[in-house]
Parts: structure tokens; C-alpha cells; sequence
């Protein structure tokens, strides 16, 4: 394996990508809204999703083999560990109130990876259907409500359109890597492709982007953000269409995770040249 293609694993298995789509919805969600740039703020996130996502995927690895962790692993703990006190730094010049409305969704990715159910050998990601929507629920809360909590801004009827939306795109951007897990999850664990298998699954995203594109023509926005909505409409169908389950390593980690940015630049080149 070259140094390029080791880079780009560690790129990807330390979650800096899913990081980067995490601080592209909030970039997205600041220019639906005309808000500043909130670059402690959006750093706080970005490094603390880093954080969660890390701890989460490789909390029980460590605390089961912590003897006998491959270098990678050890690499990927100790960057973790730099972007929890990055995480901190950042935290530090984040309001108050902000940090206050935060704690449900930090409380919910904790529970999402420690088992307190069932006599705590279960988590919240071994509930059927709740991984995902706990997921989405985190997801939506960090890049949408609490950017309008930490700008001060009225909660109002586009921001409960936007925080829909935002869930919706967010359980259909999470399908392709649940087809993928089909023949990794134990069989306890009723995701929506095990139950209604893959066309059902295919179906029921689909009629998900089309409610969001529905909301996305409700809100009060611009055709400038609604051309690039339209792109990304698309692209995310493609990608739920040839999702399968056998599909490649780069797929969901790299592909479906990219659309969020892939998004969030189509905002930008449209407010540049339109």
C-alpha cells in the first residue's frame, strides 16, 4: 500500500470525511439563513464530530483488544485525542446557552455507543430502527437548531422546515451504508433494508427526497439556492439507486458521504457566478 492510498484510509477511518459533510450542512445551514460565520462554532462541531464519531466506532475495539491494537488503531486514538482537546479549545468560546442546548444531542451519542439497556448489554444502536433516527435527530440538532441558538436567531416556521428536511436527507444519505451493512448486522438488529428489503428501502428514500424537495420549494429561499438543491436531489438518487449490498469500500464511506459538500460548493459556485 503507498503512502497516498494510507493517507486517504486514515482520511477516511478517522472520520475527518464525515467530519467535513458535518461542517458543510452547517455552512449550508448558515447561508439559508443569512447567518455570520460561526468559526468557533463550526469548529466545535467539526472537531467534536470527529470526537463522537471515533469514539463510537472504536470504543469497544480498544476496550477489547487494547493489549494488542494495531498501529493503525493507536494512530487514529491518539488524533482522536488532539481533536477532543481541539474539541475543548473551541468549546471554550462557544455561549453558554449554546453549549446548554447541546447536551441532548451529545447525551444521545454517548448512549448511541454505551450499552445501558437490557441489563447494559445493549445500546442505542442495537435498537431496531432507532439508529437511525437517533442519527438523523444528532445530525439535524449540531447543523441546524443549534447554529439558530447560537446566532440568537427566532425560531421560526423556515427553521422548522429546514430541521424536516435535514432529517429527511440525513436517514436517505444513512440507506446505502445500511444496504451495505445487510450481511454485517446481527440478525437482532432490524435495520429498515433487513425488514422491507432493498426495493422497499430504494422506494421509501425516494419518497423521503421527494417530501424534502417539496419542503425545499416551501421555503422562503432563492432560485439560487433551489438549482443547487436540485443537483444534489439527483445526485443523492443516483447513489440510492445503485446502492447494493456488495458494493465497493469507497461507495458509502467516500461517495454518499461526499454529497453534503458536494452540496454545500454548489451553493457557493452559484452565489459566485449566478
Amino acid at each position: 500500500m503507498n503512502i497516498l492510498q494510507k493517507v486517504f484510509n486514515f482520511y477516511i477511518n478517522a472520520s475527518i470525511h464525515v467530519a467535513l459533510a458535518v461542517y458543510a450542512f452547517l455552512k449550508i445551514t448558515e447561508q439559508y439563513f443569512g447567518l455570520p460565520n460561526q468559526e468557533n462554532l463550526n469548529y466545535f462541531i467539526f472537531f467534536g464530530t470527529i470526537t463522537g464519531y471515533n469514539f463510537v466506532k472504536y470504543a469497544g475495539v480498544a476496550k477489547l483488544h487494547h493489549r494488542s491494537l494495531t498501529n493503525n488503531l493507536k494512530v487514529i486514538q491518539v488524533f482522536s485525542f488532539i481533536c477532543f482537546v481541539a474539541m475543548c479549545y473551541f468549546m471554550y468560546f462557544v455561549p453558554f446557552k449554546t453549549l446548554l442546548f447541546s447536551i441532548p444531542f451529545v447525551v444521545l451519542t454517548i448512549l448511541y455507543a454505551i450499552p445501558f439497556l437490557s441489563g447494559f448489554h445493549k445500546n442505542l444502536r442495537q435498537v431496531s430502527y432507532l439508529k437511525i433516527i437517533v442519527v438523523a435527530l444528532v445530525w439535524t440538532g449540531f447543523t441546524v437548531l443549534i447554529p439558530i441558538i447560537n446566532s440568537e436567531q427566532s425560531i421560526n416556521y423556515n427553521l422548522f422546515l429546514l430541521s424536516l428536511q435535514r432529517f429527511l436527507i440525513v436517514v436517505v444519505l444513512i440507506l446505502p451504508f445500511d444496504i451495505r451493512d445487510v450481511k454485517y448486522d446481527a440478525i437482532s438488529l432490524q435495520t429498515i433494508p433487513k425488514k422491507i428489503g432493498l426495493e422497499k428501502t430504494k422506494r421509501l428514500g425516494l419518497a423521503f427526497m421527494l417530501f424534502a424537495l417539496l419542503i425545499e420549494y416551501a421555503i422562503n429561499a432563492g432560485d439560487v439556492y433551489k438549482n443547487a438543491f436540485m443537483i444534489f436531489f439527483f445526485l443523492i438518487l443516483v447513489f440510492l439507486m445503485r446502492a447494493k449490498i456488495n458494493q465497493s469500500k469507497y461507495y458509502s464511506a467516500v461517495w454518499v458521504e461526499s454529497l453534503p459538500i458536494i452540496w454545500w460548493l454548489l451553493l457557493l459556485g452559484f452565489h459566485n457566478f449566478l
